[in-house]
């Protein structure tokens, strides 16, 4: 849900959880976002982060449209939309990002071809120093492959840290690029920080207290998602 000309309102709990990115990487220079939607997510970055570089690809140009047209959501020279897949833009040549968001779907799950531990790997390639990957998964029964997703994510990246959002299934996901000794206290402290110096309208810090979950160890169950294990069409075969 989007209003526009309000790009501060992010009406959606997933999208407000999904900017603890900030607290990973409080200034980032350059953006990257997998996946628009209504625009919402790079909007909201574009107004609290008015000197950062955010590129937007997206796989139907139809949705940008749409975006366009009911959403607000308007490109200038800081803020580009790219029609394209975002694996293929991912592992084609291009610049690093200090952040990039995963929230792509497809009518109702995440593309396998985007979950698995090659693509990631590319994900993590293009990451700055220090950098960070925030995906947007759900933990329920219409996804079966959650713990997989997981554990991908655990073997794909440096250090993986869990934030659940409030009244819903959806899981934000946030993987390093490096090792990183972060504490929930220092992490509550960034956030805190973020929110005062960025003039978030939400206490971000406060959901991270509240719902940081940290995966310290590799999950047991479920498999690690890999090119060779998708079906027909890139689909996860069902667990």
């Amino acid at each position: 849900m989007v209003w526009p000309g309000e790009p501060l309102r992010l009406e959606l709990p997933y999208t407000r959880m999904a900017m603890v990115a900030l607290a990973f990487v409080p200034r980032p220079e350059n953006i990257l976002a997998i996946g628009l939607g209504g625009g919402a997510i790079p909007m909201f970055l574009r107004a609290v982060l008015p000197d950062t570089h955010i590129d937007v690809v997206e796989l139907d140009a139809a949705v940008v449209d749409a975006a366009k047209a009911h959403c607000g959501y308007q490109e200038d020279a800081l803020l580009r939309t790219h029609v394209a897949d975002g694996r293929a833009f991912i592992e084609a040549d291009g610049p690093p990002y200090d952040i990039i968001i995963l929230d792509a779907y497809g009518a109702d799950q995440i593309p396998g071809h985007l979950c698995t531990r090659e693509f990631l790997g590319a994900v993590r390639a293009r990451l700055t120093r220090g950098g960070a990957v925030v995906g947007n998964v759900w933990e329920s029964a219409a996804n079966p492959h959650f713990d997989a997703m997981v554990r991908t994510y655990q073997v794909s990246f440096h250090g993986l840290s869990l934030f659940e959002v409030p009244a819903s299934t959806n899981r934000i996901l946030v993987g390093l690029e490096g090792p990183s000794k972060l504490t929930r206290e220092a992490l509550v402290e960034r956030a805190r920080r973020v929110e005062r110096e960025l003039g978030l309208p939400f206490r971000l810090s406060t959901l991270v207290a509240q719902r940081y979950r940290p995966l310290t160890r590799r999950l047991a169950r479920g498999r690690v998602l890999t090119d060779a294990g998708l079906g027909p069409g890139g689909l996860i075969p069902e667990e």
